[in-house]
């Protein structure tokens, strides 16, 4: 292969097809057990986890005191007083610090206790409409895979290669069919082998980070490039996470009418008119025929990617009265690299908006 991006259009195209398999290794895991771990959790979290079954996954965002995102991620429920919680790579450390403040400072005399088990667990995202297939090659035969009985948001301990205690989470941020395997990080490279192995007559191939950034846009997650310490939960869409039936760090300085302020740039995604243009992260948008000022200045392109699955570009961005624009046209103004690219603003989620693939 030529470049970078020649290898990142064959690592997304096979996973959009057959199966692929990337080290997440590097995300954060943190255990909390104890009597009071859910509402520990209800405290941290804007949404609820009191109430998550055990063997179930959900989707979290965490504030700061100030009412800005702090970080998102899944956090499982392995039994009544265990949970299992997944940060970002970038904020592993961050919210770390973050709990073990809450606990000692805040509600020392809760019943929960906490260890960071990052180091500990190899961790694996096994992802395309063949992974399922690939994981019953290595997942004990007593654990049923099928998806009425391991449905997406699914959680539960596992063995595989004949009784290695491991952690499976069916789990996507490609948008397709996946899961997370998670293993002592003692058989990390073992297990690895053997999820090739297990893939191998599916066509599976591994993918790295920019691969799962690629698909990441398509499907219009967020990352660390939108959670940068600058953005609400209004401004991620996610304003449905904040509860109206519990307290959670942040909740009164989130209502604050500035961070409400229907004029604050918000998420959507764009997609060049001109299809064979090249989008760059950074670009701030601008109404057409407006001059390149701060005065017109209406937000900025957070994340770009070369979409395989489309055959063009696209971005994600914050852009003022972002979701009411859809369907309006407006420029991508990149004055340091010489840039200026009319764009179409549209719906975050580029691929599989019905989430077909995801359910499969």
């Amino acid at each position: 292969e030529t470049d970078w991006l020649e290898t990142v259009r064959r690592e997304v195209s096979t996973v959009r097809s057959a199966v692929g398999v990337c080290d997440v290794s590097t995300l954060g895991r943190i255990d909390i057990q104890g009597g009071d771990a859910g509402l520990f959790l209800d405290r941290i979290y804007t949404n609820a986890f009191s109430s998550l079954p055990v063997g179930k996954a959900r989707y979290g965002l965490m504030l700061r005191e100030d009412g800005f995102v702090m970080d998102d991620g899944t956090t499982s429920r392995l039994a009544t007083d265990h949970y299992f919680m997944t940060t970002t790579t970038a904020n592993a450390a961050k919210v770390m610090q973050h709990l073990e403040f809450c606990h000692q400072v805040l509600w020392p005399g809760l019943d929960v206790q906490m260890v960071s088990v990052s180091e500990q667990w190899a961790q694996y995202s096994i992802a395309g409409p063949r992974s399922r297939d690939t994981l019953r090659n290595l997942v004990d035969a007593q654990h049923d895979l099928a998806n009425e009985a391991f449905p997406h948001l699914a959680a539960k301990p596992v063995t595989v290669m004949g009784g290695l205690e491991a952690l499976l989470f069916r789990l996507s941020f490609s948008g397709e069919l996946a899961y997370e395997l998670a293993v002592p990080a003692r058989y990390g490279d073992a297990v690895m082998r053997a999820v090739m192995r297990a893939g191998k007559t599916f066509g599976i191939a591994p993918y790295g980070t920019e691969a799962l950034s690629a698909m990441r846009i398509e499907k219009g997650h967020v990352s660390t490039n939108e959670v940068n310490g600058q953005t609400t939960a209004h401004d991620l869409g996610a304003a449905r996470m904040l509860s109206a039936r519990k307290d959670f760090i942040g909740r009164v300085m989130a209502a604050r009418p500035a961070l409400k302020a229907p004029d604050r740039p918000a998420f959507i995604g764009v997609k060049p008119v001109d299809r064979t243009s090249v989008l760059r992260a950074g670009a701030h948008f601008l109404p057409r025929g407006a001059g390149a000022t701060a005065a017109n200045d209406q937000g900025y392109m957070t994340s770009v990617a070369f979409s395989p699955t489309l055959g063009h570009w696209i971005g994600l961005g914050l852009l003022q009265y972002g979701p009411q624009r859809v369907g309006e046209r407006v420029r991508a103004h990149d004055p340091v690299r010489g840039g200026d690219v009319e764009v179409e603003v549209c719906d975050a989620v580029f691929v599989d908006p019905e989430r077909v693939r995801l359910n499969a």
